[in-house]
């Protein structure tokens, strides 16, 4: 994938690959967004690419940093706006189908009931998990819960995992090489950092409070 992403680096489609691996990653979880925008921020940590051509030697530039953050977040919170609005308008048969899913089920209660606390950091922290945000953006929208309550939460969801991503790929890049080892470490760090967000939404909906009241001090 290094040399694939990297055939790209000189071109402004590269942002355009990236938006829409993101934005349909949503839908097909499968689809390694993260790996390609970690990929692409591994080119970006060197300064240049040099390339060979019939008339001499060119160079061009890798991506921008920035713009591969903006790039990677906008189109997370697009498509999780997609997502929870196609599940806003279901109707019977997505709402049946969401019953008989125990994970969907379980995301809708305790996405509710964090966002009626005024806390969105499930939204934050699903974002991070495989195929959290898929059944976070589909939990919100079938829950009917207010555009008001679940956007500000999904933007600050997608930079934070377009800002991780991004600079996993670029330190990995400035300290292990602009090759694949740099690429793997990086994008073993997301998956680690998958695999604990995981962990942490997959918790029962009730041991939040179960903390919360044992570990409150006496007479409060």
């Amino acid at each position: 994938m290094l040399e694939s992403v990297g055939a790209l680096t000189g071109s402004p489609w590269i942002y355009a690959v990236v938006a829409l691996s993101v934005l349909l990653d949503v839908f097909l979880p499968v689809l390694p967004s993260g790996v390609l925008v970690i990929t692409a921020a591994t080119a970006a940590a060197a300064s240049t690419t040099s390339v060979t051509a019939a008339a001499g030697e060119a160079t061009r530039q890798v991506p921008s940093l920035l713009a591969l953050v903006l790039c990677a977040a906008s189109a997370s919170v697009l498509g999780d706006l997609v997502a929870y609005r196609l599940a806003w308008r279901g109707g019977d048969r997505l709402d049946r189908a969401i019953a008989r899913s125990r994970r969907l089920t379980s995301a809708q209660e305790r996405l509710g009931a964090a966002l009626s606390r005024g806390g969105g950091a499930l939204v934050v922290i699903a974002r991070f998990a495989p195929a959290g945000r898929s059944v976070v953006s589909l939990g919100a929208g079938a829950a009917h819960r207010k555009v008001k309550e679940f956007l500000p939460w999904s933007a600050v969801a997608g930079v934070a995992w377009a800002g991780y991503s991004v600079g996993l790929g670029y330190f990995g890049g400035q300290w292990l090489g602009a090759g694949w080892l740099g690429t793997a470490v990086s994008v073993l760090a997301l998956f680690l950092a998958g695999a604990l967000a995981a962990l942490v939404v997959r918790r029962p909906a009730h041991a939040a409070t179960t903390v919360q009241v044992t570990g409150a001090p006496a007479g409060t």
